[in-house]
Formats: structure tokens, C-alpha cells, sequence
């Protein structure tokens, strides 16, 4: 199949892909570790900028780098989530090695989390195993790309990068990644061996080639009602909501389930004719919205000031409905 090849560009049109460039660069991080607000840093506006220098290279980057492969290569959302979910992985299991952790910057409740599914043969819970790589998929690279293309529709399925944006952006991750490969070796005792190293690689490696080999296969479109939008962004609320609540044995069966059926309703009713992108943003706009009101019912790390917390929720809930609302409206 040929690439997808970029057509001159105004200098407007350049400007846009660019400004929209930026915006999935900014938004991922957000959506990866400020929504939900779990850290120290919530409701602290200065903290939560600062941050951005880490996490803008650790999430904005690969998310962009993913965007402009798939709209290159030709992949569909199948391949997007292949490859979204080998960078979860990179990232739980190589740069932050949290996969393998049992004992993660100290967190008191860690234990709590890995004990009940662990797998000594494997070294990693399989619970926390599943919600660190469904989260990164849809939370740090699916969601934002669906939400910002939704923005930008007019642009959505063209490259926004120029090869020497393309050079930078690898860099920025790779600095990224090295920044928090460095600080883990650093700051923590529990890393991961060189055989769980291998084989997180292998498993990214291989969903890559599966994303390319899969993805980009089209499928004959046939006439079929689909649900509205507001049961779209319901049902992804919903399921992203329950995925990983709990971590049991029971629920990574439950969680996996409500994984595969997910999968299944969407592949068959996005080959109705009547499927767009108006309806993939609303999935995305459902999971951030789940990400943003769960985080009324998140503990934070540290000492942080109620008044501090509620707010930083608030406006969590109130970024996503408005960017949903717009991106909505754009992507008709």
C-alpha cells in the first residue's frame, strides 16, 4: 500500500498542522498524568507546568510520532491502539520499569496493588500489568490523538510534521525517556532484570510488526445503524471506569472482557457507512472524561489541601467537556 505523502501547504495551512502539532504535544501529558490528579503535584498550577518539562518529551512526543506514523503509513485505529499499546509497555515496563516494581517510589499502598495477582514465574501483577498498559494506550496516546484530530478534522488525515519536526520530536523522546530511565536507576532499588527488559521489548516489537502487518487492511463498509453519540461517550465512560477498579484475580478476568467486548462492538459498527470521525472522537471524549471524574475519588500522594484537590478535579472535568464539546462540534 502506498504512504500518504503531504501536499504543499499555505503558509496558514502549515501554521494549523503545526498549532495542532503542539496541541497533541501538550495535551497527552495531561491526559496521561494530570487528569485523574494522583500525585503531590495536584491543584499546585506551578508543579503542574513544571512537570510538563518530563512529560510533554515522555507522552507528547510519542503520541505525536505515533500520529504521524499512522497517518503515513496508512494505518487505521486498530494499528494506532497496536502501537499505543507497545509504547504502554516500553514505558510501564523499560522506562519506568513500574511494571516490574514491587516497591515504586515508596508508595505505602504499593503492595496492595501487585500482591493479589502476582506472577512470580513473570515478575509482574497482572492486574496492574493490564491498567498500565490499557492506560497508556487509550489515556496517554489513543485519546488525545482522537481528540485533537477531532479538533483539527480538516487536517486530520494529513502528516503535520516536515522530516526535520519529525527528527526533533524523536529526540525530545529519547531525552525524555533517558531523563526517567536515569532517575529510576538513581532513585530506586527495584529494577527490572535484563530477561524482563528483553522480553517487554519483544512484546512491543511484536505488537509493532502486528499494527503493520493488520493495520492497515480495509474492510467493506455495509449499511448499519449505529448508537448515538451520547451513548458513545456513556459506554466509554463506563468501561473505562470499571477497567482496573479492582485488584483481584476476578476482576482482571472481568476487566479483560469488558476489554475484548468493547473491541468487538466498536469493529462492528465502525463498518457502517455511517461511522466517522465525529464517532471516534466521541469514544475518546468518553474515556477522558471517565480519566477526569475518577479523579474525585483519588487519594493523592502527599499532603494536598482539599479546596487544592476539588479544584484541580473541576477544572479536570471542565478542560475535558469543553475540549470534547469543540472537538465534536469541528470533527462534523
Amino acid at each position: 500500500m502506498a504512504t500518504t505523502t503531504s501536499l504543499p501547504a499555505t503558509p496558514r495551512v502549515g501554521r494549523v498542522r503545526l498549532a495542532l502539532a503542539a496541541a497533541l504535544l501538550g495535551f497527552s501529558p495531561i491526559a496521561a498524568e494530570s487528569l485523574v490528579g494522583y500525585d503531590d503535584t495536584t491543584g499546585n498550577v506551578l508543579a503542574l507546568l513544571a512537570g510538563l518539562l518530563v512529560f510533554v518529551p515522555l507522552y507528547g512526543a510519542p503520541a505525536l510520532l505515533l500520529r504521524e506514523t499512522a497517518r503515513r503509513f496508512g494505518l487505521g485505529w486498530g494499528g494506532v491502539l497496536a502501537i499505543a499499546a507497545a509504547l504502554g509497555v516500553v514505558q510501564a515496563g523499560i522506562i519506568d520499569q513500574s511494571m516490574f516494581s514491587t516497591d515504586y517510589r515508596g508508595i505505602d499502598y504499593w503492595q496492595d496493588l501487585v500482591g493479589p495477582t502476582w506472577i512470580p514465574a513473570l515478575g509482574i501483577a497482572a492486574s496492574s500489568t493490564l491498567t498500565f498498559v490499557f492506560g497508556h494506550m487509550v489515556m496517554s496516546f489513543a485519546a488525545p490523538i482522537a481528540l485533537v484530530e477531532g479538533i483539527g478534522a480538516r487536517s486530520a488525515d494529513r502528516p503535520w510534521l516536515r522530516p526535520f519536526g519529525l527528527v526533533v520530536t524523536v529526540l525530545l523522546y529519547l531525552a525524555g525517556a533517558w531523563m526517567v530511565l536515569d532517575w529510576h536507576y538513581e532513585t530506586e532499588t527495584d529494577h527490572a532484570s535484563v530477561g524482563q527488559l528483553v522480553g517487554a521489548g519483544a512484546v512491543a516489537l511484536a505488537l509493532i510488526a502486528g499494527a503493520f502487518l493488520f493495520g492497515r487492511r480495509k474492510v467493506d463498509r455495509v449499511e448499519r445503524r449505529i448508537p448515538p453519540l451520547w451513548s458513545l461517550v456513556a459506554v466509554s465512560a463506563a468501561v473505562v471506569f470499571a477497567f482496573g477498579m479492582y485488584e483481584t484475580w476476578a476482576w482482571v478476568a472481568l476487566s479483560l472482557a469488558l476489554l475484548c467486548a468493547s473491541g468487538f462492538g466498536i469493529a462492528y459498527f465502525a463498518r457502517s457507512t455511517a461511522w466517522g470521525r465525529r464517532q471516534v472522537t466521541a469514544l475518546a471524549v468518553g474515556a477522558l472524561l471517565s480519566q477526569a471524574v475518577t479523579g474525585f475519588l483519588a487519594v493523592p500522594l502527599g499532603d494536598v489541601d482539599p479546596v487544592a484537590k476539588y479544584g484541580h478535579n473541576t477544572a479536570a472535568v471542565l478542560l475535558v467537556v469543553i475540549l470534547g464539546w469543540w472537538a465534536l462540534r469541528r470533527a462534523r
